[in-house]
Formats: C-alpha cells, structure tokens, sequence
C-alpha cells in the first residue's frame, strides 16, 4: 500500500483544518491505516501534493472543477461519524487503485 497523504482544507490552514486533521488521524489509527495528514489553506491547496483534501462544504466552490486529485467535502467537522465514513470510504477506494 502507498502511503497515503490527505490535506485538511480551511479558510486560513489553521483552525477547523487542524480540528479535521486530528479527528481524521484518530478514525486512521482505530482502523490501523497509516497515513499523512496535513493542513492546508483553500487560496493554496490545490498547490501542494496529495492524494485527497477533505474541505468544508462551505469552501467546495473555491477550489471544484479545479483540483485533478479526489475532493471530499464535508458537511459537519465535529461529526466523527461523517467524518469516519468519507475517511474510510477515500481509504478503501485507494487501496483498490
């Protein structure tokens, strides 16, 4: 398996990507997925290398229709249910390429 690399997009990189970031990293750990997350900033986002960025669905707009890798929006940061799902849904889907 490849190691993975997700960016968590907010508006300033700095605050609810970093909440998204810890949630995501603790559904990867009890599923025992290794991966790379980092934050990152929607002016910039689609600049750095990665295999998926996990953004508000607020912020979607600014970067749909632009970005060649998978974008996964999410709805609530605070729902670790959602937040779990689209995390392993994004997973399972990668490991099959």
């Amino acid at each position: 398996m490849d190691n993975i690399r997700i960016q968590t997009v907010c508006g300033f990189g700095c605050g609810s990507s970093l909440f998204l970031r810890m949630k995501m990293e603790e559904v990867l750990k009890e599923n025992n997925v290794e991966a790379t997350v980092f934050c990152g900033d929607v002016g910039t986002c689609l600049s750095q290398p990665c295999d998926a960025i996990f953004i508000s669905e607020e912020l979607l707009s600014r970067i749909e229709g632009r970005a060649k890798i998978t974008v996964v929006p999410i709805k609530n940061f605070m729902d670790k249910n959602e937040v779990a799902t689209k995390t392993m849904e994004f997973v399972n889907n990668f490991n099959k390429k």
